[in-house]
C-alpha cells in the first residue's frame, strides 16, 4: 500500500547507455536537467541506482558487452516495472546494426533492445525530441502505478 502511494507520488527513472552515439543520452538527460523540459518539477526524477528505479530507460544499441548487465540492471528494479526503448539503435540497432552483413545482425551488437528486455513502451527518433522521451515515460506509468 505505502509502495503504491509512494509511486504515485515520485517516479524514478533510470537511463541505461549501452551502446551508440550518446545523442539519446543527451536528450534524455534534458528532460530531466534543463530548465526548459524539467520533469524534476512533476516529480519524475532521474536515478542511477536500479532499486530505486521505476522505469528503465534504454538508450542505443545492444552490444555483446552491454546484454547481461542491461539484464541485471532490469532485475534489479523492483516489480511493477516498466521498460522504455528509445532511439532508432535502441529499437533497430540503427547504423550499427548491419555492419556484418544481412540487415540486423553484426559482429558486436547482440540486437535491439526487445531482443534481450521486455519492452512496453518504443520512441522513435534519431535522436528522439525531448518531447517524445517524456510522451513514453508518461505512456509507462500506468503500468508502474498500477502494476498491470
Amino acid at each position: 500500500m505505502l509502495k503504491k502511494y509512494a509511486r504515485k507520488k515520485c517516479i524514478h527513472v533510470m537511463l541505461a547507455y549501452t551502446g551508440g552515439c550518446n545523442g539519446c543520452d543527451i536528450d534524455a538527460v534534458n528532460c530531466f536537467l534543463s530548465p526548459f523540459y524539467d520533469a524534476e518539477q512533476y516529480n519524475v526524477f532521474l536515478t542511477w541506482n536500479p532499486r530505486e528505479a521505476d522505469i528503465l530507460l534504454v538508450s542505443g544499441c545492444v552490444t555483446k558487452v552491454m546484454a547481461e548487465p542491461l539484464r541485471k540492471i532490469y532485475e534489479n528494479i523492483p516489480e511493477p516495472k516498466a521498460v522504455v526503448s528509445m532511439g532508432c539503435c535502441a529499437l533497430k540497432g540503427g547504423v550499427y546494426g548491419n555492419i556484418g552483413g544481412d540487415l540486423g545482425t553484426s559482429d558486436f551488437i547482440d540486437g535491439p533492445v526487445d531482443n534481450i528486455l521486455p519492452v512496453d513502451v518504443k520512441v522513435p527518433g534519431c535522436p528522439p525530441r525531448p518531447e517524445d522521451i517524456i510522451d513514453g515515460i508518461i505512456k509507462a506509468l500506468p503500468k508502474v502505478i498500477e502494476g498491470d
